[in-house]
């Protein structure tokens, strides 16, 4: 396997911990990965081939088949893949939160900080449905239900009382839609603009709270 050398400089051989085989491979997954949603974000899946992936991640093409065995492949696992680095991301924002109303502005704060970082994300979720269908409903249900958990702790230490958790099934994605058009209209319609208008963030929170409670 041939990753990308450290811009860092080399590392002394004499300090440098040699990786189990199975730190080679999940290093070598996590590159192709990476390099993968760097360019579906950039190229779209139709022009995301195998040659610009393995380019991007500094491996061989050879490499790329002994962990999958098509670009397809690739393409059935990588949202899903993007989707649990995203809410690894969100759950560390949200962590120390007191209610649900808090831990909601953060996780929503920190879904607009996590595009910015990646902005190739919204790319890899839209063309997903047709490009990567399987991708697209594992994801689909992933976030879903992580979402509709969250809202039901709320209910369990009431803090939400105006539904129950059928309803708060329908309130999750009506939430999800929300955070998506929220992105187009603010964010990527705004090329000059880095962060979310306060005076959103605000809007969205009061929804929230008088609509919930």
């Amino acid at each position: 396997m041939s990753l990308k050398p450290n811009k860092r400089g080399p590392v002394s051989s004499k300090h440098r911990r040699r990786l189990s085989l199975e730190e080679l491979t999940q290093e070598a997954r996590d590159a192709i990965f990476a390099a993968a949603g760097v360019v579906v974000g950039q190229y779209g899946y139709s022009g995301a081939s195998i040659k610009r992936i393995t380019e991007e991640a500094g491996i061989a093409q050879g490499t790329f088949y002994l962990y999958f065995d098509s670009r397809q492949s690739l393409f059935d696992t990588l949202l899903p893949h993007a989707g649990s680095d995203m809410l690894r991301f969100i759950r560390k924002r949200v962590q120390g939160a007191c209610d649900i109303y808090e831990m909601e502005e953060r996780g929503f704060r920190a879904f607009f900080e996590y595009l910015q970082r990646k902005p190739g994300f919204i790319r890899i979720l839209n063309e997903a449905e047709s490009a990567a269908p399987v991708a697209y409903s594992k994801h689909f249900r992933m976030l879903g239900e992580h979402y509709h958990k969250a809202l039901m702790r709320g209910v369990a230490r009431g803090e939400i009382r105006n539904f129950d958790s059928d309803e708060l099934e329908t309130v999750t994605y009506m939430l999800m839609a929300a955070r998506s058009y929220i992105y187009l209209r603010y964010l990527k319609d705004e090329v000059n603009r880095d962060e979310l208008p306060e005076k959103v963030v605000q809007a969205y929170m009061k929804l929230i709270r008088d609509g919930l409670r």
